[in-house]
């Protein structure tokens, strides 16, 4: 239905013709045009479009990657894997051979092992972070707008995650869980 001006609207009430469409159609299309809505594709939103839509889903992501750092702080990860064996070969390299036992350990496997807790230190400490940033977001968000409960759930194991994997750091770190062995 195209758009026509009034000398043409003028002439089909003379003349008695119409184009487009004839009436109970023309009059929904009338009706339709005057209220804004159509029935077409390009006026219907898209299911989940809107900002309700991406903020779920930025708090959702946030909150499974704050598990999933959380959990990789907790069972080692490839930077840390990668920085323990650069250690433990600096190690081999500045330790005389006829150093003594204990110097030998602590060089190869004492440096190694706190490099490891630092790394799992820094996964769980950025697990902390990101799970505590999803669960606070919604205070600053707009008001009346609720999150998916399934977001808080993973959202707190991630904090959990991060926090049990930051006193596992620590705790390795400072020897007091698994330190090195005492040797004579």
């Amino acid at each position: 239905m195209g758009t026509r001006t009034a000398a043409e609207t003028e002439t089909e009430t003379e003349t008695g013709t119409e184009t487009g469409a004839a009436g109970p159609e023309r009059d929904k299309e009338a009706r339709d045009a005057a209220e804004g809505t159509g029935a077409g594709p390009e006026t219907e939103p898209a299911p989940g479009a809107g900002e309700e839509g991406a903020s779920g889903v930025g708090q959702g992501a946030a909150a499974i990657v704050s598990a999933a750092l959380g959990v990789v702080s907790l069972t080692g990860s490839w930077p840390g894997t990668v920085a323990a064996a650069r250690e433990t070969l600096i190690g081999q390299l500045e330790t005389a051979a006829d150093a003594g036992v204990a110097t030998q350990v602590r060089e190869m496997y004492g440096d190694a092992w706190h490099t490891s807790a630092l790394w799992a230190g820094l996964f769980a400490l950025t697990a902390l972070i990101v799970g505590a940033a999803a669960l606070v977001r919604p205070a600053f968000g707009a008001p009346g707008r609720t999150r998916v409960p399934w977001i808080g759930s993973v959202a707190w194991a991630g904090v959990s995650l991060g926090v049990i994997g930051l006193l596992l750091a620590v705790l390795k770190y400072t020897d007091v869980l698994l330190g090195l062995p005492a040797t004579s």
